[in-house]
């Protein structure tokens, strides 16, 4: 570890027991295709998922037709100061707990609510009752200019069928959005925040590796 950075977070959900499969979407699942055991000459797996499930990001063209994909973000927009903020309401994230943070444009805001808290978050069970940014939440971000959102849950918007007024908030003003992190054990403060999703031709979204440092 480099001198600069003391404590490393790692904030990523483990793609299996942990991780929670949206309704709807083919679930995640891993089989082996080959295995020593058996007197193959190595073990094999093979994986069947979205590219939204566990800890993953979002780019605009998730919900934006002709939005940006994967490919058109350099690496270092995966890599940017961060604030941890502790959320106390239960149902939503509302700007009344955003408005004291000193925020620079650019900046990733994570929010630590208690889907972290709770253990909501790596049940491996979807649950309805999940916090999420609210519609007023998420101009506050975009007035701010602020450069990506993380949310302790599979999705930044309340399952709604066709309904999803954060995403679009955000993806059509360009914020980029990380979701399925696990902030349990992360303190609220300032920290960098490294997120490198899966590099996949074309893709609207990919599965990513989070790691918090300072």
């Amino acid at each position: 570890m480099t001198e600069s950075y003391k404590k490393v977070y790692d904030i990523s959900i483990s793609l299996g027991d942990e991780s929670i499969d949206w309704p709807g979407n083919p679930p995640y699942a891993r089989e082996m295709v080959s295995q020593i055991a058996d007197g193959a000459y190595c073990d094999l797996s093979k994986i069947t998922m979205t590219t939204h499930v566990g800890t993953h990001v979002d780019t605009p063209a998730h919900f934006v037709a002709g939005g940006k994909n994967l490919d058109e973000y350099p690496i270092e927009q995966w890599i940017r100061p961060a604030h941890v903020v502790s959320i106390k309401d239960t149902r939503l994230i509302q700007p009344g707990e955003l408005k004291s943070l000193d925020i620079e444009p650019g900046d990733a805001l994570l929010f630590k609510t208690a889907n972290s808290t709770s253990g909501r978050s790596t049940s491996g069970v979807f649950s309805e009752d999940f916090v999420y940014p609210s519609p007023e939440a998420a101009r506050f971000c975009v007035e701010k200019k602020v450069g990506l959102v993380g949310v302790d849950y599979g999705s930044v918007d309340k399952r709604s069928g066709r309904h999803h007024p954060t995403h679009l908030e955000l993806l059509g003003n360009g914020i980029l959005i990380l979701e399925g992190i696990n902030l349990k054990d992360v303190p609220p403060g300032r920290y960098t925040l490294f997120c490198f999703p899966l590099k996949i031709k074309g893709a609207e979204g990919a599965p990513a590796r989070a790691v918090l440092m300072r």
